[in-house]
């Protein structure tokens, strides 16, 4: 596979390459780049490389999934994530623990998952209740096994442009860039939002250098946060040739803040009522119908980012299943 399709060179046979989407818009309106269309794409390739890889004798990859409590988005987050895996040829299974679980008990529930050898893959779904430290659990995940790219060695080496497993929405997004076509190579881009698990994975793809290790995307990138004032914020879009919203405020990038032509990719997702039908529905960080006037490409919520993030989860998955992520300098870091 193409350096541009995987955080690893030659991950995937040559025998699926990568296609170009053919999009179509009515004039004068922004092509609407269909997430669940490249997700399939992907899923499809990943599934090519999972009936190569046990072919050939391997074990089939298997991915845990830890889910801590009630939460119904992530109840919904988890279940489409094993139904992806079992889409690919990955099996999988979902731990459920209590929200009353301790932060030690998870810990060592984590460790003993580390040492599973049948387990390749391991998330810890999130948000976790809050007499739980985030962070420390992030951490506790074997690198090798990080399939959502939050362990700190995997966020160091992609930082420092070397492979690793990188978080799954920002390379979902980088996917969704490449894949379409939209050129980065000295074009200004603006992030709005800069968490440390999208906003700031994002920036770091599309700015750093082309010919490194992990290939970026050579733009240059300012990132927004909650303290930018919107008239600032303003100033910085207005001049973007691709604008990436994931701030998780509805309605954040209106119209008069995006030039003719841009590039649009929305990361944001937030259930809202509809004012119409009194119903919940998921509304991005764009005002979709408002800025598809005036770019070039924009990409819908639902049914943009978010099936491309599960995608590359199960990219992920097979990275792990493959040992490429175990040189001798990791196994060093982790002893």
């Amino acid at each position: 596979m193409a350096t541009a399709l995987c955080p690893l060179r030659g991950l995937a046979s040559s025998a699926l390459r990568p296609r170009r989407i053919h999009l179509s818009a009515p004039s004068n309106d922004a092509v609407v780049i269909s997430g669940r269309k490249l997700a399939r794409q992907i899923r499809q390739e990943a599934r090519h490389e999972v009936e190569q890889w046990v072919a050939a004798g391997n074990k089939r990859p298997h991915l845990s999934v830890v889910l801590v409590g009630e939460n119904p988005a992530s109840h919904s987050y988890v279940l489409n994530k094993t139904k992806a895996a079992a889409d690919v040829g990955i099996s999988s299974e979902t731990i459920l623990r209590p929200a009353s679980i301790t932060e030690e008990e998870l810990l060592d529930l984590i460790s003993k998952l580390n040492n599973d050898a049948n387990v390749d893959g391991l998330l810890v779904q999130l948000p976790l209740p809050e007499h739980i430290d985030e962070r420390k659990i992030c951490n506790a995940v074997s690198p090798d096994k990080d399939v959502d790219g939050f362990h700190v060695i995997n966020v160091g080496r992609m930082c420092l442009d070397q492979y690793s497993m990188l978080p799954a929405t920002p390379w979902g997004v980088w996917e969704i860039i490449k894949r379409t076509g939209i050129p980065t190579l000295g074009k200004n881009v603006v992030v709005a939002g800069r968490s440390k698990n999208v906003g700031m994975p994002i920036a770091m793809l599309l700015h750093t250098d082309g010919r490194h290790e992990r290939p970026g995307g050579d733009a240059t990138v300012t990132i927004s946060h909650r303290y930018t004032p919107k008239e600032q914020l303003k100033q910085h879009t207005i001049r973007a040739d691709i604008v990436v919203a994931a701030a998780g405020i509805p309605n954040l990038i209106t119209a008069d803040m995006i030039k003719e032509g841009a590039a649009v990719i929305d990361v944001g997702i937030t259930r809202v009522q509809d004012p119409i039908t009194a119903k919940p529905r998921l509304v991005g960080d764009v005002d979709f119908e408002g800025v598809k006037k005036k770019a070039s490409y924009i990409t819908p919520v639902p049914g943009g980012v978010g099936p491309m993030t599960v995608a590359m989860l199960m990219k992920n998955t097979i990275i792990a299943a493959k040992k490429l992520l175990k040189p001798k300098e990791l196994q060093a870091l982790t002893v």
